[in-house]
């Protein structure tokens, strides 16, 4: 017969208190071991290795089984100290021995577990890495909400396909650091595993191919069939793979959550040892002008200690007007116009029983509708400020107005043109929102070492 190698994914057992790991069956006849063979268990410090000799203290036991004698590995007590109950573990059998290690999942949960624990413990910054990165306005608030929290953060790394709004973050985005790598092109192309490992990976996939406006404008049944995004959650999963971080927050429209992307992003996440949380979030809610509705994401290392996504505290705040954050644009300005195509569109909509109607504000109004990428474009379901005098006229928010209605840091998208203004700012996060996600996040972090639940890693 011919001798084979055998690797085994097993699970380290434990019965009234001992460990014990245990092999059996053709797994381990294959490849030449019998019953009455006897070896020896030799730990070291990563692996423990069974080595068969005449001298061996240990003997191969055997089970008869439809007729056939099969040969069993079974190993207790204290040599497996270098295991916990239920960890996942590797078993070689090959070459006249078996080595038995940690599974590489369950390694690669134990490492960056104790490499943010390790960051947090001595004050140093954790390491954050974006994807899907805009203008950085998703990373800012996290940024400011672990701060809020007492926990340093640095940009390692951040991705974006569109170089205009790459160059925006650069020039205004405060969380750049010393060493930050800034990737420009299709999050496809990168080679995260040349990247550094990073204790959080942020990302706001785009909802191009999920959000009901773009499924209609593109005429896809699913998400997944958009040329351009449908396929993104794959070089997302990619990368957590490679960067192996101990925190990932995803966001994206509601619809999202109902998507098979998603599906196979909680599976493979569950696969990989995360807790997934996820909970929908309304600037209503959290006192923004914009009722923006964005799903959000947040899974967390199995062996980290965090709490409800449902506790993310909403902040007291006084209710707002338009009129708050509108700048001083002159009643004579050339923004202010009639738009009279349209009036005409909304009025032959209304004909053909459309829901599609304009969204007029002014000064009084208590909360806008979303302002998505395209604004610049004058979109009629989209808001516009009405002229004071009431004489039909109208104006798209400058970006300031853009910005400050979605509570976004203004300065963020300074220098850049209208048109990509208005870009990074419509496929943006509400500020205020995900900063208490970042707040959530960082008091959540903490606990876990306050708490003593982890021991620093040498």
């Amino acid at each position: 017969m011919k001798s084979v190698q055998s690797v085994i994914y097993s699970q380290v057992g434990e019965n009234r208190g001992v460990l014990r790991i245990w092999v059996e069956g053709q797994k381990l006849a294959a490849t030449g071991v019998k019953p009455g063979d006897r070896y020896s268990v030799v730990p070291d410090q990563q692996v423990i290795r069974m080595v068969f000799s005449a001298e061996g203290d240990h003997v191969v036991a055997r089970r008869n089984r439809n007729g056939r004698e099969l040969p069993i590995i079974d190993v207790t007590g204290a040599k497996l100290a270098l295991f916990k109950a239920n960890d996942r573990v590797r078993v070689v059998v090959k070459d006249g021995q078996i080595e038995v290690t940690l599974h590489h999942q369950e390694r690669a949960r134990q490492n960056r577990e104790a490499r943010i624990t390790r960051a947090l413990a001595t004050g140093q910054p954790i390491l954050i890495g974006s994807m899907a990165h805009g203008g950085g306005i998703l990373d800012h608030a996290i940024h400011e909400g672990l701060a809020e929290a007492g926990v340093s953060a640095k940009l390692a790394f951040a991705n974006e396909l569109e170089p205009e709004y790459l160059e925006a973050s650069l020039s205004n985005n405060p969380v750049w650091a010393d060493g930050s790598i800034a990737i420009q092109g299709p999050m496809q192309d990168v080679e995260w595993s040349l990247l550094p490992k990073v204790d959080v990976l942020v990302a706001g996939l785009p909802c191009t191919g999920a959000s009901s406006a773009g499924k209609a404008k593109n005429g896809n049944k699913h998400a997944e069939e958009h040329e351009g995004a449908g396929a993104l959650f794959y070089a997302f999963l990619s990368a957590i793979q490679a960067t192996r971080p101990s925190l990932v927050i995803l966001e994206n429209v509601e619809n999202y959550l109902t998507t098979t992307s998603m599906t196979v992003i909680r599976s493979v996440l569950s696969h990989l040892d995360y807790r997934v949380q996820e909970t929908v979030l309304s600037g209503e809610e959290f006192g923004v002008l914009e009722n923006r509705r964005r799903m959000c994401m947040v899974a967390s290392s199995k062996g980290l200690s965090m709490p409800d996504i449902g506790l993310i505290e909403r902040p007291l705040f006084m209710p707002k007007l338009l009129g708050d954050v509108m700048e001083d644009v002159p009643p004579d300005d050339e923004s202010w116009r009639s738009y009279s195509y349209l009036a005409d569109k909304e009025v032959r909509d209304k004909a053909a029983g459309k829901g599609f109607r304009r969204q007029l504000v002014n000064r009084h109004s208590t909360s806008v509708g979303c302002s998505g990428a395209g604004y610049a474009k004058a979109r009629s379901t989209e808001p516009f400020i009405e002229h004071p005098s009431g004489d039909g006229r109208s104006r798209l928010m400058t970006p300031v107005e853009h910005a400050r209605v979605k509570s976004i840091p203004e300065y963020l998208v300074s220098g850049c043109s209208n048109t990509t203004a208005h870009e990074i700012l419509g496929q943006s996060v509400l500020h205020t929102v995900f900063k208490a996600v970042g707040l959530w996040i960082g008091k959540g972090l903490l606990a876990n070492v306050s708490t003593g639940r982890f021991a620093v890693a040498a």
